[in-house]
């Protein structure tokens, strides 16, 4: 008996030994993937960054993004769409994946299930199209925000559809785009989702010429109206958001585009 107590007690202290170095691996590869997130990759284009209110940019090799804990998704996603990066290639759709980049924990695509919201892509996977890669990426959680199926299939849709257009007649355009964050959200999932009233996207091109920008500001429903009813100053979004959109801007081209709410400059 006094044996097998022996032999019983080493082999817990060997599974113990066991779990928790694989505990510690595990620990050391998530480490390593949030130091990785925190530099810039090759596409990378620092300087039409917003400013995070969190102190948290994530960069993956198609996007960066900002996340905020508190609501549990990025309170923006920006990227370059380049006129070279439109494809109409048909990648097969990967299954959602938890950001492991997030120091602080992306939400799990399990809060959305049986919601009665889309898991709402930030970043297009229509954007990103060019490489399986860049596409898959864009299924990582930190890149989706709660949306309602006709607002995300519906005018939202559009939206995307039109940048897409405007990405191939402006040779390329940068684009920042993120549920509005406030208090007093609805949430979803036992992580507590935000599910914003409202969802932003701003645009700037500086290839045609003339620099100028476009922001768009819609409410969380589906509509019929035409995409420029929702068109708005950069500042309005600046202020309900408190983040600084285009700060390596030039302060008096900075001031002059984010102030106007014209989209005369834009083909519609």
């Amino acid at each position: 008996m006094k044996n097998k107590s022996i032999y019983t007690l080493f082999a817990v202290v060997l599974v113990l030994g066991v779990y928790g170095y694989e505990h510690f691996l595990k620990e050391e590869e998530k480490a390593e993937t949030v130091t990785q997130g925190k530099a810039a990759k090759t596409e990378t284009n620092e300087y039409f960054l917003p400013t995070s209110t969190t102190g948290q940019i994530v960069h993956h090799e198609g996007y960066s993004l900002s996340y905020n804990e508190a609501f549990e998704q990025a309170e923006w996603v920006a990227y370059e769409l380049k006129k070279a990066h439109l494809s109409n290639t048909n990648f097969k759709r990967p299954y959602f994946e938890i950001d492991d980049a997030v120091k602080t924990g992306a939400a799990s695509w399990r809060n959305y299930k049986n919601s009665g919201y889309d898991k709402g892509h930030l970043c297009p996977a229509g954007d990103r199209r060019y490489s399986q890669s860049a596409h898959d990426e864009t299924f990582l959680t930190s890149n989706i925000s709660p949306q309602e199926h006709q607002f995300n299939a519906g005018i939202w849709n559009t939206l995307e559809q039109k940048v897409r257009y405007w990405a191939n007649k402006y040779d390329g355009v940068f684009v920042v785009t993120g549920g509005v964050l406030e208090k007093g959200l609805k949430t979803i999932g036992n992580e507590h989702v935000a599910v914003p009233n409202q969802f932003y996207k701003v645009l700037i091109d500086m290839n045609s010429g003339q620099p100028k920008m476009i922001a768009f500001l819609m409410p969380h429903k589906d509509s019929n109206k035409p995409l420029y009813d929702f068109v708005v100053s950069v500042d309005s979004i600046e202020k309900l958001t408190g983040i600084d959109f285009f700060p390596e801007l030039d302060d008096a081209i900075e001031n002059k585009l984010e102030a106007s709410s014209s989209y005369k400059d834009w083909s519609f």
